[in-house]
């Protein structure tokens, strides 16, 4: 019986052409990571009022026919009044199969929205690890919506552009 499904699935195999899938990932990774902690261990007895700033950075290049490399950069800067707390760094990246029958605006918003947002919570549970294990309180980060920071850096190269053709 296996032996039948084996030669009916192999004849259905046969009849039908291959599809090419349109997206996959290949693997996902962790590229750099940094921790600094400057001012320790005096910062540990200044009253804890941080303030926490985070510089989020999205980078894709072609590694060859439609494979893309996406590295997501989160860079958190908590500090205590003037003092540097600690400074934390991931970079996590991912290798990506993007066919070439999607069209170059999807392919642009899979890059650059869809691939973070398969990276982030990757990159979020690894800076969060980074800060425990510096025994900081724990930092939690919100969701991210990269649809909505792609669209406006779309808006902005559009507004850029529109620019220089004026002053052209």
């Amino acid at each position: 019986m296996a032996d039948e499904q084996q030669v009916n699935g192999a004849a259905q195999g046969d009849a039908q052409a291959p599809q090419e899938q349109a997206f996959a990932i290949q693997r996902i990774f962790t590229k750099d990571v940094s921790f600094e902690a400057p001012n320790s261990p005096q910062i540990f007895r200044q009253e804890w009022k941080p303030e926490l700033n985070l510089d989020l950075n999205v980078k894709n290049t072609k590694l060859e026919d439609n494979t893309y490399e996406v590295v997501l950069k989160i860079t958190a800067t908590n500090k205590v009044g003037d003092d540097v707390a600690f400074l934390a760094e991931v970079h996590q990246a991912g290798i990506f199969t993007v066919a070439d029958s999607i069209e170059e605006a999807q392919r642009a918003q899979l890059l650059g929205a869809f691939c973070p947002n398969i990276l982030f919570p990757y990159a979020r549970e690894c800076l969060s690890s980074l800060v425990s294990r510096a025994t900081f309180p724990q930092l939690n980060l919100a969701p991210v919506n990269f649809d909505a920071v792609f669209a406006q850096h779309m808006q902005q190269q559009q507004q850029q552009a529109a620019q220089q053709e004026a002053d052209a």
